[in-house]
């Protein structure tokens, strides 16, 4: 099987003997994605991480992908253009239990995120929180940049309706 990478000829997919199955069996749990989507300050990583808490007390094996935290490491070399976005979650794949957290505005990044997973195992969460909340929360200076012009982009869409939307009234209430 060829690569999907784009702009090389010379790359090829190398099957592993250890597959989805095999981690699942050993695990004794089915691997899913949990994508919590939302506006930026609306809680996604805080509800990501106290979720990812939880589950590790049930004696399950997640991991938490958070968009700044990949930022800081992996795709420390993108921005924030539409472009830079889509390889932010294109690089996004870790085969377990994993919830991830991104703004993520742009509905094809997360459906081709769901693409990849074609036994239904995307579970996509909108955390639906007031922008005047979002703002007044705002714990990266972003709507405040945004408000000065010094930070342009659209607003976030979501057309179509996810798994679970949660709305949000007041600020979570986890540590």
């Amino acid at each position: 099987m060829s690569s999907t990478v784009p702009k090389s000829s010379n790359i090829f997919w190398h099957d592993c003997p250890v597959g989805k199955t095999d981690r699942q069996k050993l695990l004794k749990q089915k691997g899913c994605v949990v994508w919590i989507t939302g506006l930026s300050g609306s809680g996604k990583s805080t509800l990501a991480c106290t979720l990812g808490r939880e589950l590790h007390t049930r004696g399950k094996l997640a991991y938490v992908l958070d968009g700044d935290n990949l930022r800081h490491g992996l795709n420390k070399d993108l921005g924030f253009a539409a472009e830079d976005r889509a390889e932010n979650i294109r690089r996004v794949d870790a085969g377990l239990l994993c919830i991830a957290s991104f703004i993520s505005p742009y509905r094809r990044d997360r459906e081709s995120c769901r693409a990849l997973l074609s036994d239904g195992s995307f579970i996509e969460v909108f955390l639906n929180m007031s922008l005047e909340l979002c703002e007044a929360r705002d714990p990266k200076g972003l709507y405040k940049l945004a408000r000065a012009g010094k930070i342009k982009g659209k607003p976030y869409l979501s057309r179509k309706i996810p798994y679970l939307i949660m709305f949000l009234v007041r600020e979570l209430p986890f540590p």
